[in-house]
Parts: structure tokens; sequence; C-alpha cells
């Protein structure tokens, strides 16, 4: 039966909003549709990955951040460049790693069992060679370290910045556990366990980091993608630059871009309004599912 609060202007404008959201990340055409939560997921309903992980404004800003952080590793990048469609699917590879990252966090074990192997399969014919000669192959435990501590602190800063500013370090220690959960099993080593550790891990990076044109050529495309609709496009915008701004300033400087004083806090508050509004337009799709 519907009640007068889902015929209400509020619930309508939720609806609009949601719906908009749901048709850029889950692909209609495939028969996608939003992951159902389940409290039979690789983590309990109450865990700190799902408050992170449930968040569609900072889980779009920390996933771009995260694109451009790994692409400064040359392996990471030739992965990607010689074998993933994204240059003519930009839209779709995004999908594909929204729809992971939504499946091993929220989805029936099952399900989330079933796509860490099929991703494990996937990564065992992805390998090549650097123009210097130097062999890569997307299985390897260290570049997938590399992969995994840039999506790790890319969705926890983006949380911190726009959805927890207050967040304890203990409850960001936690979430390092658990997103260490699939990442081991996706064969990352070493794994951080700790926002420390994370920090320390990129770091002992950074002397394998570098930008070149062919850096600068992907980059540019990821924010530049067109928007899926003219009324996105300045939000898409505003999103991409939030996702430059939350790079460290050395990762700024590979990149050669960092937001000019005037607009830093423009697109903060802009990110931060959007973020709010989200938030409350999917509080009641983020209750937490019936037990038993």
């Amino acid at each position: 039966m519907t009640s007068r609060r889902d015929l209400g202007p509020a619930a309508t404008l939720r609806r609009l909003l949601v719906g908009r959201v749901q048709a850029l990340f889950h692909d209609r055409a495939k028969g996608e549709s939003p992951i159902v939560r389940s409290n039979d997921a690789l983590f309990a309903p109450d865990s700190v990955i799902w408050r992170v992980h449930g968040d569609v404004t900072t889980m779009m800003i920390g996933g771009v951040t995260a694109l451009l952080l790994q692409m400064l590793h040359p392996a990471a990048l030739a992965g990607v460049w010689d074998h993933s469609t994204f240059r003519n699917d930009m839209l779709g590879r995004l999908r594909r790693t929204a729809r992971f990252i939504a499946v091993t966090t929220y989805a029936e074990r099952g399900q989330a069992d079933a796509a860490i192997d099929k991703v494990r399969a996937v990564h065992e014919y992805v390998q090549g060679t650097l123009a210097d000669g130097t062999p890569y192959r997307a299985s390897d435990p260290h570049l997938l370290a590399w992969v995994h501590v840039c999506e790790a602190i890319g969705f926890l800063d983006a949380w911190i910045a726009y959805g927890e500013p207050g967040m304890s370090t203990a409850d960001q220690d936690t979430y390092m556990r658990e997103a260490g959960v699939v990442a081991r099993r996706l064969g990352a080593d070493p794994v951080p366990e700790t926002r420390a550790q994370a920090e320390a891990l990129i770091a002992s990076f950074r002397p394998e980091l570098h930008a070149d044109q062919r850096t600068r050529q992907v980059a540019r495309m990821v924010l530049s993608q067109p928007s899926p609709s003219l009324a996105a496009a300045p939000a898409q915008h505003l999103l991409f630059q939030a996702a430059v701004d939350l790079m460290p300033p050395w990762a700024q400087a590979l990149h050669g871009r960092r937001l000019s004083l005037p607009a830093t806090p423009i697109v903060r508050g802009g990110a931060m309004a959007m973020a709010r509004t989200l938030q409350w337009a999917f509080a009641p799709a983020r209750r937490l599912p019936p037990a038993g």
C-alpha cells in the first residue's frame, strides 16, 4: 500500500535522484540492477566498509582519484592501455569497477566469491612488456598491492572529506583491514592493515611512479569523458575537479593538475552540497536488511 509520504514532493525528488544515479551505474541493456544488500555478505551490515562504500558521491570522487593515482605506475597504466576497452567504453569500465566493489561489499557471499574468482581469472591473461623491455602482469602481487592501496586510500579520503570529516583513526584502520580482505583474495601483497601502513606503502612506491605523454593522455580521457546527459555535465565536472583536489600534492605535480586557489573552495563546497543531497536521497535505501 502506498503511503502519503511515498507520494509527496520530497519522495518524488528522492526517486528522481536515485533513478538517475542508478541509471548511470547499471547497464539496463544488459539486465543489470542495483545490488541487493545481504546479511550474508563478506562483511557485516554494521561494518565500516559498508558505511564508506555506501556513499555515491564520495565513491565517485574517490574512484577517480584512485584511477589517477594508479596510472602513475607504468605497469598499471600499460595493463589498462594494452588490454582494456576503456578508450571506447569508459563508462562501461567505470560501471564494471563500481559493480565489483558493490558485489564484494554488499552482495550475498556466493556472488562475492564468484566476482573475485572472475577477476583473478581475467588477471592471468593481462600481461605484456613496457617500453623499456620490462615485463608486467596484472596478477603480480606487488602491482596488485599498488592498485589496491590507491583504491582504498582514495575511497577513504573522499569519505572523510565529504562524508565523515570526524572519522576516528580506529575506524580508518578498521576500513583498511576490511578492504584488505578482497585485496588478499585477489593476490595483492603486501596489503596494509592500518591507515599508517597504507601511507607508508604509497611512499615506498614513489620511486616507481612517473607521468609521461601516455599518462597525460589517459588522464585527459578520464577527466574529459562525455557526460551521460547534458544536465549531468556540470555535476560530473565538479566531481572530477574534486577528485583532482583529493590527490596528494606530489601526485598533482606529476599530473600537472591542481585547482586554482579561487576554485578550491567552490569545488569543495559544491561537492559537499552534492554529497549531502545524495545522502538524503539514498537514506531509505541504506536501511539494514531484515535479520534472518
